[in-house]
């Protein structure tokens, strides 16, 4: 519900008053148009806020160009996708989306797209949500990479994390900030906040779990990553991470593990970190460390 503004008070002040002096006026019309016209002045001074305030950060900006390449194994990729894009729209972030989703349910495929050079040219963000283990081409791998050294900021998500796994290369792994190549089963994991002053993980709830997800095994944290929440193995009792940031270039990395189920997707803690994370890779969240 839109908050009363200052105008719509003072619009209900001046026809007010106008009731109780309508039987005193001499000139009905030169009092409707003195009252307009303070109206307007105020209205007018008032400006884009008429509409209610918009949320920090939000002020005029332009929508987010958005490309997300989605599909491969084991999710409901149009589900994820729907989610996504509500929960931006939901959140007041203007967003232009083009969605790319090729190669199938396997575990290898290559997506056209990635074979032109400038495939990334004109987006301002990234979501990598597929999922293709056994794809190997070193000079495909790169050219993708190449595009977020060069700074196109990105989002990964979950299986993004086990895409290109079976590779030799190392160049997805230190983009991704992590390097993962098994999972552990599904539960409600418990998840620790060890960075709770990054706006990233601003108002994220204590005591929180997670919806019913699968922990993914974390072998490395590439040095410029910066773990923001971890969740701890039910079987061997260490600490993974499943939230976090990275520097790849000049490009800014959101990441998180989290994302195989529906549920995760239908889960109002996960969406709201997902859309700070969009915010904190396009530059529209403070850009602290």
């Amino acid at each position: 519900m839109r908050r009363e503004s200052y105008c719509d008070v003072f619009q209900n002040l001046i026809f007010s008053s106008l009731q109780m002096l309508l039987k005193f006026a001499r000139n009905f019309f030169l009092l409707m148009l003195l009252a307009c016209m303070t109206t307007t002045l105020v209205c007018g001074a008032e400006g884009d806020n008429a509409e209610g305030e918009k949320s920090e950060g939000q002020q005029d900006e332009k929508p987010v160009r958005i490309l997300l390449v989605t599909s491969g194994c084991c999710h409901d990729y149009d589900f994820q996708t729907k989610a996504m894009q509500l929960a931006l729209k939901s959140r007041g972030v203007a967003a232009q989306w083009d969605v790319i989703s090729e190669g199938g349910t396997g575990t290898s495929a290559k997506i056209d797209l990635y074979d032109q050079d400038d495939w990334a040219v004109g987006y301002d963000l990234v979501i990598h949500n597929e999922c293709f283990a056994n794809t190997t081409d070193s000079a495909y791998i790169q050219r993708i990479t190449k595009a977020h050294r060069k700074g196109v900021n990105a989002i990964v998500i979950h299986c993004a994390m086990h895409t290109y796994r079976s590779a030799e290369i190392d160049d997805w792994r230190q983009f991704l900030g992590v390097t993962s190549r098994r999972h552990e089963h599904k539960s409600h994991y418990p998840i620790e906040v060890v960075a709770k002053d990054h706006p990233i993980m601003k108002g994220f709830p204590s005591g929180y779990r997670s919806a019913l997800d699968e922990l993914y095994i974390i072998e490395k944290v590439w040095p410029s990553t910066k773990v923001l929440a971890t969740s701890t193995s039910e079987k061997t009792g260490k600490k993974h991470p499943v939230i976090w940031t990275n520097r790849f270039g000049k490009a800014r990395v959101f990441g998180t593990t989290y994302g195989h189920s529906n549920e995760t997707f239908e889960d109002a803690v996960f969406l709201e970190t997902f859309s700070n994370g969009v915010l904190w890779a396009v530059g529209r969240l403070p850009a602290k460390e």
